[in-house]
């Protein structure tokens, strides 16, 4: 349950540094080195290396603030020293002086290191809007 947990914590302290626009804090939770990526939502949010998963924290930052992280539904599975937490949630934000509330689903995929639970890649999504409950994919003419 400890790993579980030390686990866990990683994701509020991501919602913390995120929420501030600390992006030296959002990396620190990431594992060092270049070997980590990040897919995001936006159709271009397809990156890998320190670098580039920084420049979309940044870009991000200037299109909004988020406020809080709701989280949902839950799974974290651990096998060895490498974790995967999928995860609903939603976050929200402020955009062009609007509040938002952005429904998502993430998968983070970790590594147990020395300086404890890093992560090495953030999956995020947005549930289909297009689909009947029930269904995966959108139905022929509609």
């Amino acid at each position: 349950m400890g790993d579980q947990l030390n686990i866990l914590a990683t994701l509020d302290e991501y919602a913390d540094a995120y929420c501030a626009k600390d992006r030296d804090r959002l990396m620190a939770i990431f594992a060092e080195g270049d070997a980590i990526s990040l897919i995001g939502t936006g159709g271009d949010e397809l990156c890998a290396g320190r670098a580039a998963v920084a420049a979309i924290f940044e870009r991000n930052f200037r299109e909004a603030s988020a406020s809080r992280f709701e989280w949902g539904w839950r799974d974290v599975a651990i096998h060895g020293d490498t974790g995967t937490v999928a995860i609903a949630l939603a976050i929200h934000l402020t955009v062009d002086g609007e509040a938002v509330r952005v429904p998502l689903r993430w998968t983070v995929s970790l590594a147990r290191l020395e300086a404890g639970w890093k992560w090495i890649h953030r999956h995020a999504s947005v549930a289909a809007s297009s689909r009947e409950e029930g269904s995966a994919y959108p139905a022929a003419g509609r």
